[in-house]
């Protein structure tokens, strides 16, 4: 049903005299504005808010304590300052690497076992959905990510020379595809994540539900999706790569205003 509303709208805005003028981003867009108001990204909200609340592990605890960077228990606003340095772990990390922290240290879950365990299941597939519940709670705010801790500041400089970097069969970078304005990929827009690309759009719309593939996808798989489609190899769930990725544009997108959890086609 959902694949025949997309052909419709298409359909509007590329066939007939009267309705030409619309684009087909418009088309898309409005096929988006038609789904919004039943998103599915809010099943996975209500799991990760039981999820946060259940006692759980070894420890038989919540995750009320987990502090992601404003506080022991602090959900609101995080999500738009995250990726961010933490000194008890000594290093800069991302909301869904963050959350494995505090499953192993609050829960005594094994950190290793849910990095290892693929997207979509198990406690990886948990991960993903106390994500989405925690952006939803930054919904409409703006990013502000820290810069003041030289991690903070390696961190950004480490995700732009990634940003930039090329190599691989294809001779990709992230840059050959969102470095520039104006460039689309078979009916997709593709943002400029070099500079704040505006509100809701690149960084500020993840996560988010993928309709095609019925899936929720997190920042960790979209950029393993990135590395996929480069033909690298894929990077392991939390590795520095893609958290320096994430600081660098989520540093770009300052002052955009979060929509995630969003809906992409």
């Amino acid at each position: 049903m959902k694949t025949f509303l997309f052909a419709v709208v298409l359909a509007c805005g590329l066939a007939g005299p009267a309705l030409a003028q619309k684009s087909t981003a418009d088309g898309i867009a409005e096929y988006r504005k038609m789904l919004e108001d039943g998103n599915p990204a809010e099943l996975f909200e209500a799991k990760g808010e039981a999820l946060w609340k259940q006692k759980r592990g070894p420890k038989n605890a919540s995750l009320e304590r987990c502090d992601l960077g404003l506080g022991p228990g602090v959900t609101k606003g995080a999500f738009v300052t995250l990726p961010r340095y933490f000194p008890d772990t000594g290093k800069v990390q991302d909301l869904e690497s963050r959350l494995v922290t505090c499953m192993a240290t609050l829960q005594g879950l094994d950190a290793a076992e849910i990095a290892k365990t693929p997207f979509g299941r198990g406690e990886m597939a948990n991960v993903t959905a106390l994500a989405t519940w925690i952006a939803s709670l930054s919904r409409g705010m703006r990013f502000d990510l820290p810069q003041s801790h030289p991690e903070e500041k390696r961190s950004y400089e480490l995700g732009k020379r990634a940003f930039f970097y090329r190599a691989g069969t294809h001779d990709f970078a992230c840059a050959s595809c969102h470095s520039e304005t104006g460039k689309r990929i078979r009916l997709q827009d593709l943002p400029d994540l070099t500079k704040n690309p505006g509100d809701g759009i690149g960084f500020a719309a993840w996560p988010a539900y993928r309709v095609s593939n019925g899936q929720m996808w997190g920042m960790q798989l979209r950029l393993n999706d990135c590395f996929r489609q480069q033909r690298f190899p894929y990077p392991g769930f939390g590795s520095p790569v893609t958290i320096d990725l994430a600081t660098y544009m989520g540093v770009n997108a300052k002052g955009a205003m979060s929509i995630a959890p969003s809906i992409k086609r």
